[in-house]
């Protein structure tokens, strides 16, 4: 794929989320070559055990972020690779462009959470967190909690403490650990931008990261 990479495609590895046109569901993944006008990722389907994602021919947005805004590519999904190794090969059907609407961007990052709901408090760590919500894993008490029910939930990020109320989306009990992912509700505008910023810098470390694995001949 020609272009430059990080303006007209995603880099290669490096995050993207893959969301299903007019079907509501993204997924994050690992993008993993990009040529000749394909993008090849490895997506993160763990939440998604026993369901059928994509098939070939769904159409795809592919978001990623491009210092600091977001970027998106139109896209068709060409192959479907399962087993113990999931990969999909999405064809671009169009240019790329700044994202026209206001899309949650994710990062990587581990800090303390409580979940309470029902008199029961569940304390856990985040696998992941944007404006929008979060992905954590709690030890876990009583009950699973199920997809719709309401909690009071507290983040602590290391420039202080954010309180939301907020929705559980889904729980995947593993053993005695749930991971959850967890939708805020009316988060405040301050809160938001704290977790966007935190976001970003999370997501340019990263970037830092590779830059100074990578061999000498190979950095930019």
């Amino acid at each position: 794929m020609t272009g430059v990479p990080g303006v007209d495609h995603p880099e290669e590895q490096t995050e993207a989320e893959i969301t299903l046109t007019g079907r509501g569901v993204s997924v994050s993944s690992r993008v993993e070559v990009v040529h000749d006008g394909h993008v090849t990722v490895r997506p993160s389907v763990s939440e998604f055990v026993d369901q059928v994602v994509v098939k070939v021919g769904d159409a795809v947005e592919v978001f990623w972020t491009s210092e600091d805004s977001q970027r998106s590519l139109p896209a068709e999904v060409t192959d479907v690779e399962s087993g113990a190794v999931v990969r999909w090969r999405l064809r671009a059907t169009g240019p790329a462009e700044i994202s026209q609407r206001r899309k949650a961007v994710r990062g990587r990052i581990t800090v303390p959470v409580i979940a309470e709901y029902s008199a029961i408090e569940l304390r856990g760590e985040t696998a992941d967190i944007s404006e929008a919500g979060l992905r954590a894993e709690f030890q876990g008490l009583g009950a699973p909690p199920e997809a719709g029910m309401k909690l009071d939930l507290t983040v602590e990020l290391e420039d202080g403490v954010i309180r939301t109320k907020a929705e559980v989306v889904r729980t995947q009990a593993r053993g005695a650990h749930w991971v959850m992912s967890i939708r805020f509700l009316n988060l405040q505008e301050k809160d938001q931008d704290r977790v966007r910023k935190r976001v970003f810098q999370a997501l340019r470390e990263e970037r830092a990261r590779k830059a100074d694995d990578a061999p000498p001949g190979l950095r930019g």
